[in-house]
């Protein structure tokens, strides 16, 4: 996460209803390493106060441009000291005053001194959105440059629906870091495969594992950032998939190697993350089996292995396996990356990291061991996506962009 460690934005409220998931927004965006300075418009502050959002950020708020602290010039401190100015929510008024460069208020001027990229999350009535003014608003901050999340589609706090609602925190605090991040895989089209698979035994049963699929919808995320086209194949898993990604969902073995084949010619680099089930029941009953008395037996048939067959094409796109061992990790790891003869395999303890929201990897290539320390799973997929451009290097990476 070196590239979030050192940022700052300042985050601007305005007076909207939507004003209450900025405060579940800072506390993403200082999860992940984000400095918050928070400005509220006097409108803001009749939606959340103030010290909710100092309390959660731990600076004072801004909400007056006449700030002794400041010397009156509390506008054009505010952004020469950030890296970004981010809007959310975003209300119809604040939106045509940014469109005009009109400035009466803190949060107006900061945005129109500012020398950094800025960022607004619109949130308003479904008709005030459709407003042909309100469009050429945003047609006019589109073509200067500033960059527009959202809106969303959704039930309204007037009772309506339609679009206008503001995006939820996470997926703004997706975008807002991976603004931050330098385009480095931008052009490249990355496949990847993520959480269990399901194999039937009958009409309600089935084999399956407790994987839940964070690991490679975090690797999704980061490609994401980094510019990349993410194409993600996802088994049965409750996690929303990261936003601007392709989700192809599969239940069985099966099913994920189709998904892969029918795509895996037009992708650069290719992720094994999926924790494939290795057996399937060869015979499933389309009937649920009534219990009895007398023992079952289940006869077991090996599922295609995915990794193995995208890293033997003539011409395969960059492979990265990944290996869950429960003992014998580093003995296992460098078996299994030798035997399907990948030049990179991220292997962890399956009782340490399924299911878990942090984990330890030791990536394995032909230089030796690489160990990347217990932290989130974003954190660790950044450092891993960083490893893969550096074993890929600039000039074949270059080539896959274009």
């Amino acid at each position: 996460m070196e590239q979030t460690k050192a940022k700052s934005i300042v985050l601007g409220l305005t007076g909207g209803i939507a004003a209450y998931k900025a405060a579940e927004l800072a506390r993403l965006l200082i999860k992940q390493g984000v400095a918050v300075q928070v400005a509220m418009s006097e409108a803001a502050c009749h939606f959340i106060t103030p010290a909710t959002m100092q309390a959660l950020t731990g600076k004072p708020v801004l909400t007056s441009q006449w700030d002794e602290r400041d010397n009156g010039m509390a506008h054009i401190n505010l952004s020469r000291a950030a890296d970004a100015i981010v809007i959310a929510p975003a209300t119809a008024d604040f939106i045509a005053k940014l469109a005009h460069g009109l400035a009466d208020d803190l949060l107006s001027t900061t945005c129109l001194a500012r020398n950094c990229p800025l960022l607004i999350a619109p949130a308003m009535n479904r008709q005030m959105w459709e407003n042909p003014a309100t469009q050429r608003n945003i047609a006019q901050l589109k073509s200067d440059g500033v960059i527009v999340l959202g809106p969303d589609s959704g039930v309204q706090a007037c009772g309506e629906e339609g679009l206008g609602r503001m995006l939820e925190a996470t997926q703004l605090a997706q975008s807002i870091i991976a603004s931050f991040q330098p385009r480095l895989l931008s052009g490249v089209n990355v496949l990847l495969t993520a959480g269990p698979t399901y194999e039937a035994i009958d009409a309600v049963r089935g084999i399956t594992n407790r994987s839940s699929g964070k690991m490679g919808y975090a690797i999704a995320q980061a490609a994401l950032e980094l510019g990349a086209e993410v194409t993600l194949v996802s088994g049965p898993s409750a996690l929303d998939h990261p936003q601007g990604a392709h989700l192809v969902r599969v239940e069985s073995a099966l099913e994920m190697f189709e998904a892969v084949k029918k795509r895996v010619a037009d992708c650069d680099i290719f992720i094994g993350v999926a924790a494939v089930a290795d057996y399937r029941v060869a015979q499933t009953s389309v009937q649920k089996i009534k219990k009895s008395s007398d023992n079952l037996s289940l006869e077991l048939v090996p599922n295609p292995d995915i990794l193995a067959y995208v890293a033997a094409l003539p011409n395969p796109p960059f492979c990265v396996g990944f290996a869950a061992e429960s003992e014998n990790l580093k003995a296992y790891a460098e078996q299994k990356r030798h035997a399907k003869k990948l030049p990179l395999l991220a292997a962890n303890l399956a009782q340490a990291a399924i299911g878990a929201d942090d984990n330890e990897l030791i990536l394995f290539d032909d230089a030796g061991e690489h160990l990347l320390p217990r932290s989130d799973k974003l954190t660790q997929a950044r450092s891993l996506l960083m490893h893969i451009i550096k074993l890929i290097g600039p000039v074949k990476l270059e080539g896959m962009a274009r």
